[in-house]
This record gives structure tokens, sequence and C-alpha cells, in this order.
């Protein structure tokens, strides 16, 4: 099983005792919005999140950001197709714009080009998010390119935008 941990958070594997927050907040229209699950969220939907594969597994691990409170303030993903990865994050609304989502993407970034050894690094977004294609450039991905109205998504053709890092330029200068 696979942890990690930073000055404020406890990235380690969803339980069942996270279900209520994650359904919660997995439901909450603003958290939502950009996001591809189908809504409403359900517990039975949320527990196929619930793994102990070890991050770096192939295919998509999930991870929960828990604070020194025990509280759930959201999740990660890794999508693993080595030497690739490609990583999500959600954040319940009132975690949000408090730097969870930088500290615990720093601390995945990391382990993915140090631990795992991973060559490159992406994530696709939906572009109207605005705050995490900053976060990202922030982190030091680049913008690759945007797929014009290129999947339907809670029914409206939705633009998706992908960014990316390599290992060799993570943290470099």
């Amino acid at each position: 099983m696979t942890t990690l941990t930073t000055p404020r958070l406890t990235i380690r594997p969803l339980t069942e005792a996270d279900l209520p927050a994650l359904v919660a907040y997995r439901n909450d229209p603003e958290v939502a919005r950009f996001q591809g699950w189908p809504l409403p969220s359900t517990p039975q939907q949320e527990r196929q999140l619930i793994s102990n594969s070890p991050l770096g597994a192939a295919g998509w691990v999930q991870r929960a950001l828990v604070t020194p409170t025990g509280e759930l303030v959201g999740d990660v993903g890794l999508n693993t197709q080595h030497p690739q990865a490609e990583l999500g994050i959600t954040l319940s609304r009132a975690a949000q714009g408090q730097g969870y989502a930088q500290e615990a993407l720093e601390a995945l970034l990391d382990f993915c080009f140090s631990e795992l050894k991973l060559h490159r690094v992406h994530a696709a977004i939906d572009p109207r998010n605005r705050a995490v294609a900053r976060l990202l450039l922030r982190l030091g991905f680049r913008h690759e390119g945007t797929h014009i109205q290129s999947y339907w998504h809670r029914g409206e053709w939705t633009d998706d935008a992908v960014y990316a890092v390599l290992r060799e330029e993570w943290k470099r200068g």
C-alpha cells in the first residue's frame, strides 16, 4: 500500500469510511462541473475507487487526501501506463483555494519521477477550469494542445486541454 505525506496531508488509499464525504463532495455541482464521473454520484459507484493497489500499478489508482484531523478534503488519481501516467485531482469546495492541490500534486509528481521513474506525466482538463490550468502551469506542465469539442459531457460538446511534464523538466532549475 502506497502512502505519501506532505506537511498538511496524508495521501492514502480510500476506505469504506471515506464514502459519505467522497460522495458528498463529488455530488457538489461546483466540484463536479468539470469532472467526468456520472451524476448523481453514489456510494456504489465511488466504492470502485477503494483499492490497495500500489501507486504505479497499471490503470487508475485513487488516493484520499486527508488532513491531520482526519478530514477527507479530496482525492487524486494516477493512471499509469508505463513509462507514462495521467493524473487527476478533486477537492471538496471547502478545501479549494488553500494550496492543497499543489501540495498533493507536488508529492505525487515527486513519487512519479523519483520512485516510479516515469518519463512523462500528463493531465487532460476542461479548459474552462482555469484554476487547474494555472496550477498545472505553476507545477511546470506545458499546455500541449486543446482538442475542440472532442467529447460529450453533461449535455454539451466539450473541449479537452492536455498538459504534460517530462521527468527531465520536473523541478529543473
